[in-house]
């Protein structure tokens, strides 16, 4: 009985302490990237809502249709103002 009390002493006065030291030590980094993260949560919805606008300034595809259209008139027009050549032979 008494190698009971013993070791339920060395539990209360060694074990437990180590194991909340141990605890405290991978909690508070924790809590840390916890921090963290949030502050780079908020930062890079941030930077989403302002690249929103960018897809309405860009007009790429618009221009490529009408450069498209652009080259088809340019070919059309050169096919009327320069005749055939003559035919050899």
């Amino acid at each position: 009985m008494a190698l009971w009390w013993i070791g339920n002493v060395v539990l209360l006065v060694v074990v437990i302490p180590v194991v909340l030291v141990i605890l405290r030590s991978v909690i508070k980094p924790a809590v840390s990237i916890k921090k963290h993260s949030d502050e780079l949560v908020t930062v890079g919805s941030s930077i989403v809502t302002n690249l929103d606008a960018v897809y309405d300034l860009l007009e790429t595809q618009r221009l490529v249709g009408l450069t498209g259209a652009g080259i088809g008139r340019y070919g059309a027009a050169l096919d009327r103002i320069i005749p055939d050549p003559p035919a050899r032979g």
